[in-house]
């Protein structure tokens, strides 16, 4: 069987039939992550201790005690600590570090525990590569090298949860986590044609995520299908009480309304959207816009419209001001969050220097990579007195006035449809040496974590050479679930999440 081409529903379908033991699904993958390292999509891989978890779960079902997920093998992104992986966020700095705990999302869908009773009982596969500290927008600042596009391997993947992407969509796991710090899951999810989530923020725990900008941060799933990733969100979500962002009522199940119409009571299966409001932002569609991105997403807006949807002209008016003021907000937050990193504590510590001022350099210098130290640069910089009013002070004014225009939006509509990227991926290489030029591929979704709101991808189309499209879903807030209901109904009435690449198909 083609475990690589099946959604996570359909394996919990057959682990629980007995069709397919954990063990023989984790061995599936592990062989293919073997035999797939040219995308460069794994950091760390452990098959003993894979294995050693897949063995639990099938235990675990076979005493009828497992859930919904247990025994389906998960690739984690590197920036969640894990035991018994290298936990490094794809930088020198931290080379070879072995967590002594589980980050909540780790635990959450791992084995169950004394600490966690709860684990989804689900098999971890390994570590996947991604931009250093999650800063970047096509995978290409991974200080182990960039990760390709499963789809055309001349192109990047997107950042900075490439590794997650291209291992989902080149069949090297099932289902994989992600993070989201200004369009970290949505874009790799659209250049990759997968299905990836950011939950409104404080759904799920930051506890032993690496930090980028922690106002912004949040974790998501990547998956095939919009159902997978409701069924990993709702296991991935809940509260902790050890993350002071963590929302007290965070956990819910997400898949609740797939198979419902939108509007209670109605029974016209032809048209289950049927009272959807979908607002269609000006600003989305305007100049800078690629041709064939436009038209794939119109035509995603049209079948939404078949299903009984109605499209509304709406307006977001600073969807320009969220690229400087998400770059000065961003930065100033890394800079402080970075700091930890000196060689005192942890991670790589330079051979030779003179005092502890020049170990804390040296250390850094060489731990870091150029897109890190530009935006520690940047951070510092803003936030050092007589530039912090001028620069950080109004950025953060801009926010709220950024938020406010969303829930203007939504007192006209119900989610808010756009693109997800200005254009399909790039050749690796082609923008590397022009920062501000990658900065501006953020356009669509840097807002949306600024407001702190939920948004997805969903695969919408291709290009005339065969490179995908994704179409973004936003909701207000905690209207996951609503978001999961839209693209589910989608991914009925369409075909491109089926798709898989030529090269790994």
């Amino acid at each position: 069987m083609s475990w690589h081409s099946t959604s996570i529903a359909q394996m919990a379908k057959a682990l629980a039939a007995k069709e397919v033991s954990s063990a023989e699904l984790t061995q599936y993958f592990l062989s293919r992550i073997d035999a797939g390292k040219q995308w460069n999509a794994y950091l760390d891989v452990n098959a003993h201790l894979s294995l050693e978890q897949a063995y639990k779960a099938d235990m675990l079902i076979s005493s009828g005690k497992g859930g919904a997920l247990t025994g389906i093998p998960v690739a984690h992104k590197d920036v969640f600590v894990t035991r018994g992986w290298k936990t490094t966020a794809a930088s020198k700095i931290l080379e070879g570090y072995l967590s002594p705990f589980d980050a909540t999302v780790v635990a959450n869908l791992g084995m169950p525990s004394e600490d966690n009773p709860n684990g989804a009982g689900m098999v971890c596969l390994g570590k996947t590569n991604m931009d250093e500290f999650a800063m970047g927008s096509s995978n290409e600042n991974s200080g182990y090298g960039p990760v390709l596009n499963p789809w055309n391997s001349e192109y990047v993947s997107g950042g900075s949860s490439g590794g997650s992407a291209v291992a989902v969509a080149a069949g090297l796991a099932p289902i994989a986590t992600g993070t989201d710090t200004g369009g970290s899951i949505r874009q790799p999810a659209a250049f990759c044609s997968l299905t990836g989530i950011k939950p409104s923020y404080g759904r799920v725990s930051r506890y032993g995520m690496i930090a980028y900008a922690s106002s912004l941060d949040q974790a998501g799933p990547m998956g095939k299908t919009s159902e997978d990733c409701a069924l990993l969100l709702s296991a991935m979500s809940s509260h902790d009480r050890r993350d002071s962002t963590s929302l007290a009522d965070s956990g819910e199940d997400y898949g609740r309304y797939l198979n419902q119409s939108w509007r209670a009571g109605n029974t016209n299966l032809a048209k289950p959207l049927e009272g959807l409001r979908v607002g269609l932002p000006k600003e989305f569609f305007a100049e800078g816009l690629a041709s064939e991105v436009a038209q794939s997403v119109n035509e995603a807006a049209k079948i939404l419209e078949n299903l009984g949807a109605k499209l509304i002209e709406v307006s977001l008016p600073k969807t320009k001001l969220s690229i400087p003021v998400y770059y000065v907000l961003a930065p100033a937050e890394a800079s402080s969050n970075l700091s930890r990193f000196d060689g005192v504590r942890f991670g790589h510590r330079a051979n030779e220097y003179r005092d502890l001022s020049d170990m804390y350099k040296k250390s850094r210098t060489e731990g870091f990579g150029a897109e890190v130290k530009r935006r520690i640069l940047i951070g510092t910089y803003v936030l050092c007195h007589g530039y912090y009013d001028a620069y950080y002070l109004q950025a953060q004014k801009i926010r709220r006035i950024i938020a406010a225009d969303f829930q203007k939006a939504f007192s006209q509509c119900d989610v808010i449809l756009g693109p997800v990227a200005p254009d399909v991926a790039w050749r690796l290489g082609e923008k590397s040496k022009d920062p501000v030029q990658m900065y501006l591929e953020d356009i669509y979704t840097l807002s949306t974590n600024l407001a702190g709101l939920p948004a997805m991808s969903v695969p919408c189309g291709f290009n005339k050479i065969n490179l995908p499209i994704g179409m973004q879903l936003i909701g207000n807030y905690f209207s996951e679930a609503r978001l999961l209901q839209v693209a589910h109904q989608y991914q009925q009435a369409s075909d491109w999440h089926l798709r898989q690449a030529s090269e790994v198909a």
